[in-house]
């Protein structure tokens, strides 16, 4: 069983994204081939959840939310994963995969999945401690064993994500092989490809699954030679990203950081989720006057007016998904960082006037 795809991560959200996609699309013929997914810790969580991927008939992913103005509430089972491997248990297996199947490989590793804190100047005699290092010496097999080249798509929430992973990668193998013909290899066969992913997954399911909204997007940049995982709606592929980057960040994140702004300052009542702080009407008004007064009017002189309305108005039928139970004490964490880049990096994107926007900054500093 030859498996193209090859999966870093066991997160809900590729459960729920990826996995989703690339199966509905075996399904039509219309994708690169099956999964084998790798987790990359030891998590005695993620192992049992490992265990439930790969099983005949598949694994759950419920779609809960509001869709074009109606209620949509399904179930579709995922049957992409036909391979699971522990990093720490199965690693001779898992470069075998990774040398002799893999055409494309997909990564959503976590907050601290960039983190090469812990590797050494040297290269391990067994597994690295990183997901960069694993994959910087699983690249250096398939480089010394079959010389082909190898599209990576990784889907973690990092701005030019595909260039930063290029960058680690390549200082690492800098760092233990001092080889210019693997380095040379890695910039002419490897290609990173930037991507942006947009779907809230609110919750597990046991021993595998996923909740997710309806809205989905993948987010691809265009490279000459890239492998793609499959034909999907919810995939475009574009030579800039950055204008879906921006209204992800600028709107969705906005709002949310906003609303998690005002649940702050008036005392952080009960554990609130966004749809109940909604729930109320001049909170409401609040967000709809930002977004109209202030928001759109900044993208629209940027070119994009279209654009944000649209999403605007996609973001608060999200917002007001009757079944996401989306706390605003997780959005608020690490709020002071999540201001200057979502609400400080809009004003000095667009030059906005955003009064509104301004004063909330200030009084929180």
């Amino acid at each position: 069983m030859k498996t193209p795809i090859l999966q870093f991560g066991t997160s809900r959200f590729l459960q729920a994204h990826a996995d989703l996609f690339i199966s509905e699309a075996m399904e039509r013929g219309e994708a690169l081939g099956p999964v084998t997914v790798v987790q990359t810790t030891g998590s005695a969580e993620r192992a049992e959840r490992l265990k439930g991927l790969a099983v005949e008939g598949g694994f759950p992913v419920r779609i809960r939310g509001i869709e074009n103005g109606q209620p949509v509430d399904r179930t579709q089972q995922v049957t992409s994963v036909r391979r699971t491997l522990s990093a720490s248990a199965d690693w001779a297996e898992v470069e075998r995969v990774f040398v002799e199947e893999a055409d494309l490989v997909l990564c959503n590793t976590a907050d601290r999945g960039y983190d090469i804190a812990d590797e050494m100047d040297l290269l391990p005699e067994d597994v690295p401690a990183s997901f960069p290092g694993k994959l910087t010496k699983l690249l250096h097999a398939r480089f010394r064993l079959s010389g082909s080249g190898m599209t990576i798509l990784p889907c973690e929430l990092v701005s030019k994500n595909g260039e930063v992973l290029r960058g680690i990668v390549r200082e690492l193998g800098s760092r233990w092989y001092k080889d210019a013909l693997f380095d040379g290899w890695l910039e002419k066969e490897v290609i990173f490809c930037n991507t942006l992913v947009d779907r809230i997954v609110s919750e597990s399911l046991s021993p595998a699954g996923a909740v997710a909204e309806p809205y989905a997007l993948w987010a691809i940049q265009r490279v000459e030679g890239q492998v793609l995982p499959c034909s999907h709606p919810a995939i475009v592929v574009a030579e800039d990203i950055g204008p879906f980057e921006r209204l992800k960040l600028f709107i969705l994140n906005l709002g949310h950081t906003v609303l998690a702004n005002r649940w702050i300052k008036q005392g952080k009542p009960r554990d609130l989720m966004v749809r109940e702080i909604l729930c109320d009407v001049s909170t409401l008004d609040y967000l709809r006057s930002i977004y109209e007064r202030e928001v759109i009017p900044g993208f629209a002189a940027m070119g994009m007016a279209d654009e944000a309305r649209e999403y605007v108005a996609t973001t608060l039928e999200r917002f007001a998904n009757p079944f996401l139970d989306h706390r605003l004490s997780d959005i608020a964490q690490n709020h002071e960082e999540k201001m200057r880049r979502r609400l400080g990096g809009f004003i000095a994107w667009s030059g906005a006037n955003a009064p509104t926007l301004k004063s909330i900054m200030e009084t929180a500093a």
